[in-house]
């Protein structure tokens, strides 16, 4: 330990991984600030750090490792906080780096912005850093609360978390560990949030969540419920859908989306794998039939609709074969985007025991072939769009005398800065 003055009350934030773990980070920014703290960038020196972490590929693990060792660094006698998914599954492993002063897990979320308050005054009236009053994250099996969140740094656009957990286990995943059972709030509370976020100004929303369709198990409602009360709130003009499982995208949802102009032609759906036999492995909840059955029921109700696709290669006994089977599936389907990911083995997870691991040089190319696809895909979708009228929402950032914002389609579009224009939807021919 070393002698230290009084801390400031400087803060930084570091969020690792899902748009739900952003809206979480701006809900605990809120709080540190509605009682004195100033926020600050991470780049910048600060008397506390906190981090937000994920931990759905080894990957993020590491990002949040060298994301500790560098804000230790950039100032050694700093606080750290550390909570999310990779503080739920391996708190101690977190707490083993230098530097590292609280490991806060799920259900303790909630109360960091205390836990951090109370470090800081005993260190604070000793005069002394890095002492031992350390906080560990709780036992995995008691993730039970839900923590509400909704972000507020952006000007036009909020990320609201309307659901937590996961009850589908899938072979590869361990956010069920992390993040425990699925929950929700109910409607009535996330309407009110929903008005708050309208209040700030903030004109569009983003639906969060682990398993953002299964909202209402905890509460007897239901995804399309939630969807036509936040409808009704005055002032949101935009609302999308982050992600949605396809065995839940039910026709009443897809019409709901097609009929209201509130909600945006924006779908962001996991496949994983375009091969069955694959699918069965990861214990996915549908095959690809189904999911080729969803996509052609949004495209026959809104035809200029942009597609995300989730896609993991390189999964346990994922032949060459399967992988062109999945690639030839992917690229009949044409989505407007591929998001792609290499398998990960997560410890207590089935998938690392099974045979026929693939090696990281083939996952590597399969990446890159899909990438290439990917890119080839979007180009497409893009060109299909040219000459249409579509509404812009203009983001606040400026970046070589350009402003830029999304469709109602998500496709990005660059315009010369006008600060009239700003927050506001704006009509453009693409």
């Amino acid at each position: 330990m070393s002698e230290s003055k009084q801390r400031g009350n400087r803060v930084a934030f570091v969020t690792l991984g899902c748009k739900l773990n952003f809206s979480e980070t701006s809900a605990i920014a809120r709080e540190f600030m509605e009682h004195g703290y100033q926020k600050v960038k991470s780049t910048e020196q600060a008397d506390i750090y906190v981090i937000n972490t994920c931990s759905v590929t080894e990957h993020a693990d590491k990002k949040c490792r060298n994301a500790i060792r560098k804000l230790h660094k950039l100032n050694s006698n700093a606080i750290i906080a550390v909570t999310g998914c990779y503080a739920q599954l391996n708190p101690q492993e977190l707490l083993d780096i230098e530097g590292v002063d609280l490991v806060l897990g799920a259900d303790q979320k909630s109360n960091l912005y205390i836990k951090v308050s109370e470090l800081k005054r005993a260190e604070d009236s000793k005069g002394l850093v890095h002492t031992a009053a350390r906080s560990f994250s709780c036992a995995i099996s008691e993730v039970e609360t839900i923590f509400p969140a909704y972000s507020s740094d952006d000007r036009t656009r909020s990320f609201l978390k309307v659901q937590d957990g996961c009850d589908y286990h899938c072979s590869y995943c361990t956010i069920p560990l992390a993040r425990g059972k699925s929950r929700n709030h109910t409607i009535d509370f996330l309407v009110k949030e929903a008005c708050q976020i309208a209040a700030k100004g903030i004109k569009e929303i983003v639906l969060t969540g682990v398993n953002t369709g299964d909202f209402g198990k905890t509460t007897g409602e239901s995804f399309p419920d939630l969807l036509g009360a936040l409808a009704n709130v005055e002032g949101i003009e935009r609302i999308r859908v982050s992600s949605i499982e396809p065995n839940l995208l039910t026709d009443k949802v897809i019409d709901l989306i097609a009929f209201n102009p509130k909600f945006l032609p924006h779908f962001h759906i996991p496949l994983q794998s375009g091969s069955n036999k694959i699918l069965a492995a990861m214990k996915r909840r549908y095959n690809r039939e189904l999911f080729l059955d969803r996509l052609q029921a949004i495209r026959n109700k809104i035809p200029h609709a942009f597609i995300g696709v989730d896609v993991i290669v390189g999964f346990p006994g994922e032949s060459d074969q399967d992988f062109a089977d999945s690639h030839d599936f992917l690229n009949s389907l044409e989505p407007s985007f591929l998001h792609v990911f290499p398998y990960s083995k997560r410890a207590n997870t089935p998938a690392a025991a099974y045979d026929n691991q693939v090696k990281d040089s083939v996952k590597n190319k399969r990446v890159a072939i899909l990438t290439r696809l990917s890119e080839r895909l979007h180009e497409k979708f893009v060109s299909e769009n040219k000459g249409r009228t579509e509404e812009v929402l203009f983001e606040s950032t400026i970046k070589g005398g350009k402003m830029f914002g999304y469709t109602r389609n998500y496709i990005r579009v660059e315009r010369p800065y006008n600060k009239e224009q700003i927050g506001k939807i704006i009509k453009v021919t693409l």
